[in-house]
């Protein structure tokens, strides 16, 4: 599985390049195709990102991330 850095996730954020990813607990994931991630935004969270820690404010569970595909890992080094 292909690993991506902080900072080449923070480019797929739906305005530098035109995927649209976000993280969480490790993997990341494609959400381009969302209609809820128009624009790279999804209520107040931002793609981009590591969501790990905002996902205990989410009004569902970790189980929305199920129906995207996982592009990669997110590495922290």
């Amino acid at each position: 599985m292909k690993e991506y850095t902080k900072s080449q996730l923070a480019l797929r954020n739906g305005q530098d390049k035109p995927e649209i990813w976000c993280a969480y607990k490790g993997l990341i994931y494609d959400v381009s195709l969302s209609k809820l991630w128009r624009n790279g935004k999804h209520y107040e969270h931002w793609a981009g990102q590591d969501l790990t820690d905002e996902m205990k404010d989410a009004p569902h569970t970790q189980n929305v991330f199920d129906t995207f595909a996982v592009v990669g890992k997110l590495v922290t080094k």
